[in-house]
């Protein structure tokens, strides 16, 4: 079964900040508590990262996995989908970066997720695991991009 969720935040940084950060992937692991490595396997023709491998602790273990991201018309939006994983069947999402209309040096950034685990788990389990990558994908990230912007 496919575990959604949206959750909102807002980052006293630009959208421009937030996006360079998201698409760092580099750099992921001096920010994402959980990840381990990231390693960019191929470009698109405007040297962007198209597919990522992730290495990353996972529920008490190593797990890998090979992301794709897609840039699309809007230029503070970034969506990946799952290509390979050891333990998930799917893990697809996007960040949204958008300005904050009362304070022009502030982001609102929606992440979206979705994800369904190739091992069978307690339900609370999952919602552990994912209340895990929310606060990476969220809080993680406001603190280093925050951080960045100073």
């Amino acid at each position: 079964m496919v575990d959604q969720a949206t959750e909102r935040t807002t980052i006293a940084a630009s959208p421009d900040e937030c996006y360079a950060a998201a698409i760092d992937f580099e750099r992921y692991p001096d920010w994402a508590s959980d990840v381990k490595m990231a390693r960019i396997l191929s470009r698109d023709d405007e040297g962007r990262a198209v597919d990522v491998e992730f290495r990353a602790a996972a529920m008490g273990r190593s797990t890998t996995y090979t992301l794709r991201y897609f840039y699309g018309s809007n230029p503070l939006r970034l969506a990946w989908r799952l290509q390979r994983g050891d333990i998930t069947r799917r893990l697809d999402g996007e960040y949204e970066f958008l300005p904050v209309a009362s304070d022009s040096g502030s982001t609102e950034v929606v992440y979206q997720l979705a994800v369904d685990l190739s091992v069978p788990l307690p339900g609370f389990v999952k919602r552990r695991a994912e209340a895990r990558i929310m606060h990476t994908a969220l809080d993680d990230f406001t603190r280093f991009v925050e951080g960045a912007s100073r």
